[in-house]
């Protein structure tokens, strides 16, 4: 519950955004957190101009853009009524306390009273909140207004094959993809507030590894790698699903041309991204081709246990992707063993944009992006949670208290995958994933 009594309501709808260039849009992977949350993931495809060629076949693509968009439409829909129940609850809570205010002046004690009036002043904005989500409620309908109009006006140019109107309606549909883009985009992320409690998956290899998903595929691809240590390594098993890899069974290996040092690798858009041993230099090695498509040195980081985490283990660059990108977190002699969290082009490895956080890396158990937040906890061992957080869009930090529960007592790996709103964990060589809790302020002073 929030502070003053609050209770937060018995749901929670997160939605993650990445595109895949082939896919529709789509909703995939509902499930159900433990804490009884739900989870559905929406896929948004790369905005792209159709050809004039094969008409019937970009019609009926079209045709079912729309229907995608219709179906994503009604989940944001119902999302937006649910949080507008919500918020128009604590809407009433605050008259409530206004109302108390309003009678007990005069008869508390000044202390009793100003507690009164500090729980009042933070749920004020509360107000401005409940006012965005009826806005908000009120453009998903008209949204959906417009998707059916256009989906009768498809459907009519496909019965009769012609070519009226083809363009302008093609450039509605990309419009109306961009809005509901920038939509879900808005309702997707948010400041982490919880982690759920730990869901083993296997127990499997060494004390120290790192396992993962790509944080950016299509439903259908749902591998998982596994790499076991952090000292020389160079075999990657690659396992068809995550049943798969519980079951130990249905895997290839990949052996990596040059060996690995630490555990902070990511799997991106079917590249894994990892610092080759004895180097300050990033790696990028492509599944299908089982290539090296581009390796280039992380200018002043740190390598060879110079700045690691707490745990040690050669854990100097540490690589992440959350909804914005790809990421790398190290140090530098110039940064006094601060931590120095990179945004880098996955392309070309090149830093696109650098922040210095202030926190000593060997502080740190370990640390994982959410949302262009850089989240650090404060140990490896039992007792640890989310210390630090570190804003990239504002520059500027802030100390947290999110607990999780550490089962098994080492800490080795902590990454966190947008597609599916869950952080990976290599916990004394076990495997294990936690869910996530993300909360959302709509900003008053409009769209950001």
């Amino acid at each position: 519950g929030e502070e003053g009594g609050l209770e937060s309501p018995g749901w929670l709808v997160l939605c993650t955004l990445f595109q895949s260039p082939e896919e529709g849009w789509q909703l995939y992977t509902s499930a159900q957190a433990p804490d009884g949350k739900c989870i559905c993931t929406a896929v948004i495809p790369a905005q792209s101009a159709c050809a004039r060629d094969g008409r019937s076949r970009e019609l009926r693509q079209l045709m079912e853009k729309v229907q995608n968009v219709s179906q994503s439409m009604e989940v944001l829909e119902l999302r937006t009524y649910r949080d507008l129940q919500y918020v128009r609850g604590m809407e009433t809570l605050m008259r409530s306390l206004d109302a108390r205010l309003r009678a007990a002046d005069g008869s508390l004690s000044a202390k009793s009273f100003q507690e009164l009036k500090d729980r009042m002043a933070e749920l004020l904005p509360l107000s401005a909140v409940l006012e965005q989500y009826k806005a908000d409620t009120r453009t998903v309908v008209r949204l959906r207004e417009e998707v059916h109009n256009l989906s009768g006006s498809l459907a009519a140019i496909q019965e009769e094959m012609g070519a009226f109107g083809y363009e302008d309606l093609q450039q509605r549909v990309m419009a109306l993809e961009a809005r509901l883009h920038a939509c879900a985009q808005k309702l997707g992320c948010g400041k982490l507030t919880g982690v759920s409690n730990p869901i083993t998956i296997r127990a499997m290899g060494s004390r120290f590894g790192s396992w993962m998903t790509d944080t950016m595929a299509p439903s259908t691809d749902s591998r998982v790698w596994y790499m076991d240590g952090y000292y020389k390594g160079r075999r990657v098993l690659e396992f068809r699903t995550l049943g798969d890899f519980i079951k130990g069974q249905n895997f290839i290996q990949h052996l990596l041309p040059q060996p690995w040092a630490g555990t902070g690798h990511v799997v991106y858009n079917g590249s894994l991204f990892y610092n080759k041993y004895q180097s300050n230099v990033v790696v990028k090695y492509h599944f299908r081709s089982r290539s090296v498509l581009v390796q280039r040195s992380l200018p002043g980081a740190g390598y060879n246990n110079t700045f690691p985490y707490s745990w040690g283990g050669f854990s100097d660059m540490d690589f992440m992707v959350d909804e914005s990108g790809l990421w790398a977190v190290y140090t530098t002699n110039q940064n006094a063993g601060n931590i120095v969290v990179s945004r880098l082009d996955p392309h070309t490895l090149e830093v696109v944009r650098s922040w210095d956080t202030g926190y000593p890396k060997r502080s740190a158990g370990e640390a994982f992006m959410i949302c262009g937040v850089l989240y650090v906890t404060n140990s490896h061992l039992a007792g640890a949670k989310v210390y630090f957080a570190y804003f990239t869009n504002t520059s500027s930090y802030e100390y947290t208290d999110v607990p999780f529960h550490n089962q098994y007592s080492h800490i080795s790996m902590l990454d966190y995958n947008p597609r599916e709103r869950a952080l990976y964990t290599w916990n004394n060589g076990h495997q294990v994933l936690y869910n996530v809790t993300l909360f959302h302020v709509i900003s008053t002073a409009g769209d950001p």
